[in-house]
């Protein structure tokens, strides 16, 4: 594994926060593209669980197993040089405090993760405490929970009555106050991603959450415009937009300027 000689710490992501720079997050799945995600200066590389649609072909993330997740980010984890590395704890890998713990290690230890994401609010508070507790760092994830898409009834925008803004709004804060270093944000009003957004001290990622959060996260294919079929309203085409003679390179490195500089996501990638 090629763990970078220091990684941004907590406290470092929150001053980040504070400067206004924005964190780019972009998934990876395998080493190659994550050697062009780091050569585009990829902040964060997330191994995602949606890697079971885009990659294994299944019609949901449920499926994928702990021992894909170890499997993908191991080789992600060979080529990264210097960006944080988060992996996804795929569906019923962290239904107990105890397990989530076992599982976190697996990733962190055999999959060379520096982080690990959850999808979930205050009903996951004792297993994020556990993480917190063995010294593993988490990243929440909060609105549109694909592990919880037949729950919620499909793949829907999150957070628009009052009720359930102010349910996503608490849930941070309480993931906040668990010790969570970041949340990703998916599939929820723009106000309501700029309320959360400025109701925290840690950064927010956003994907279909607003120009207003912290920083953004695609998943890669949706950016290479690979993913077959329609794809989600807050995705951008990046390669088909790049010039002849220009590829896969040169979209990433579109994607981190679009980010840093506030021009994605757009109107057009959010929702009201």
């Amino acid at each position: 594994m090629n763990a970078p000689e220091s990684l941004p710490d907590a406290a470092t992501l929150r001053a980040m926060k504070a400067q206004g720079r924005k964190l780019v997050m972009l998934t990876s799945y395998d080493a190659s593209l994550t050697v062009h995600c780091e050569n585009a200066g990829v902040d964060v590389l997330l191994v995602g669980d949606s890697l079971g649609m885009v990659i294994q072909g299944h019609d949901t993330t449920l499926p994928v197993t702990i021992e894909h997740m170890i499997y993908h980010c191991a080789c992600v984890a060979r080529a990264r040089r210097r960006a944080l590395l988060a992996v996804d704890m795929p569906y019923r890998s962290y239904e107990t405090p105890e397990q989530a713990v076992a599982n976190a290690r697996r990733l962190l230890e055999e999959g060379g993760a520096d982080m690990v994401k959850l999808e979930g609010g205050s009903a996951i508070l004792p297993r994020l405490e556990a993480l917190r507790d063995a010294g593993i760092r988490v990243c929440g994830h909060l609105g549109l929970l694909p592990q919880s898409v037949e729950e919620l009834g499909g793949y829907k925008v999150q957070g628009r009555s009052s009720e359930d803004a102010e349910r996503i709004l608490a849930d941070a804060r309480a993931l906040e106050a668990a010790g969570v270093e970041m949340i990703v944000l998916e599939c929820i009003p723009a106000a309501l991603g700029r309320r959360i957004s400025e109701s925290l001290a840690i950064p927010t990622i956003g994907i279909g959450a607003g120009p207003d959060c912290d920083g953004q996260v695609l998943v890669s294919y949706d950016l290479l415009g690979l993913t077959p079929g329609r794809r989600p309203r807050f995705s951008h085409d990046f390669l088909s937009e790049q010039p002849p003679g220009r590829g896969i390179a040169d979209a990433i490195h579109a994607y981190v300027l679009a980010v840093r500089e506030g021009r994605f996501p757009g109107p057009e990638h959010s929702f009201e």
